[in-house]
């Protein structure tokens, strides 16, 4: 499981021209996928995520977490974050789990966030064409793969 999480002063996701998800302070979260990923990386990833000090305290250092600053989430799938550009120029997407594997994944990684968080968190739609727009706040993006945990 790959995420790129993105500390945002606001952030939206548009589906067909409906905002179906609009925060203001918090993260945006972008979600890839793999056959391989499991629970446990659902569970390890959540609690990453959510304990990240990434937000500025009193003193701009980045000392606080999303729980500390009371953020808000939004989740999207993206499947493209496991593309392979190793051959050629076309990346290939082979090692993003099918929908049969991947929704369900990502269902319960948008629950355990939520259970973690003790918060809604807003999403995309699976597999939809998203407009996402968002403030990058700093700009802080982080870059977190399950199967790297370092």
């Amino acid at each position: 499981m790959k995420a790129v999480i993105q500390r945002v002063s606001k952030a939206s996701v548009t589906i067909e021209s409906v905002k179906v998800a609009s925060i203001q302070k918090g993260l945006l979260i972008l979600l890839g996928i793999v056959d391989e990923d499991t629970q446990e990386d659902i569970n390890w990833l959540s609690k990453k995520i959510i304990n990240l000090r990434i937000f500025n305290d009193e003193n701009y250092v980045m000392n606080n977490s999303l729980i500390d600053v009371d953020g808000e989430v939004i989740v999207v799938s993206q499947f493209t974050l496991q593309a392979s550009t190793k051959k050629g120029n076309r990346p290939s997407y082979l090692k993003a789990a099918k929908p049969s594997i991947a929704i369900p994944l990502y269902e319960a990684f948008i629950k355990q966030i939520e259970n973690d968080f003790n918060k809604k968190v807003q999403t995309g739609e699976f597999g939809a064409d998203m407009k996402v727009e968002l403030l990058n706040d700093g700009p802080v993006t982080i870059i977190i793969d399950t199967k790297d945990k370092k």
